[in-house]
């Protein structure tokens, strides 16, 4: 079954382009021209998939977020993995996006390739299942890949599929030191030069859901110099 792809873009054209290109890549396409309409569309159609743009009127990107972001977490779905597309070249703007709950974020001009790939990416890691352990389990949280679920001390923690990915990832292997260019290829399916710093954004957004104390860190720590490694500390 082909995949449900939501192009949300104040311009006609470039909806009409991205469509055309995604149909033929082989995904199932609906678009809206601005973040009340996505909201609609997105309600209706339940997509796999957003590329989201930020600047658009009525509701722009960001607000379309906080607005989708909260009603998955009171729904208590999985929340839908969402690409950012900006024109803004300002870190800040990015950090914004990515915690707000982005996944991955393309700038304009973009290749329409690059964007499948980023695309396909993320879609792939939500899919993955292999033959990786099902259940992880350290100090008060346990993980579960096959339904994508956390628990901390027994209640459910809403995370993006990102910061699901990451958790896991470190999860899996504790004590091991993963660079930010490691994580950002286990999250990517590929390490973009100059976007391994969105791993931070990403591992601060998780601390602030699964620690206690996220200043002092008692399972995600920095290793300065190198990355990030998963301990429960006794």
């Amino acid at each position: 079954m082909s995949k449900k792809i939501l192009v949300v873009d104040d311009k006609a054209e470039l909806r009409t382009l991205l469509k055309s290109y995604l149909v033929q890549e082989g995904f199932e396409v609906g678009t809206a021209g601005d973040g009340r309409e996505a909201l609609f569309v997105a309600r209706q159609e339940k997509p796999d998939l957003i590329v989201l743009d930020l600047m658009m009127p009525e509701m722009g990107g960001y607000d379309f977020m906080r607005a989708y972001r909260r009603e998955q977490g009171s729904s208590g779905g999985q929340e839908t993995p969402i690409i950012i597309l900006t024109a803004r070249l300002d870190e800040n703007d990015k950090v914004l996006g990515l915690e707000l709950g982005a996944d991955d974020y393309v700038t304009k001009p973009f290749s329409l390739r690059e964007l499948t790939a980023r695309i396909r990416a993320v879609l792939r890691r939500l899919e993955k299942q292999g033959v990786e352990q099902d259940i992880l389990r350290a100090g008060e949280i346990e993980l579960e890949r096959s339904g994508r679920t956390v628990l901390v001390q027994g209640k459910f923690v809403d995370l993006t599929p990102s910061e699901f990915d990451l958790l896991a990832t470190l999860m899996a292997a504790p004590g091991r030191v993963f660079s930010r260019l490691e994580l950002l290829e286990r999250l990517q399916g590929t390490a973009y030069e100059g976007y391994e710093r969105t791993i931070d954004v990403h591992v601060r957004n998780l601390r602030t859901k699964v620690e206690s104390d996220p200043s002092n860190p008692h399972y995600i720590e920095t290793v300065y110099g190198a990355g990030y490694r998963f301990t429960a500390k006794q």
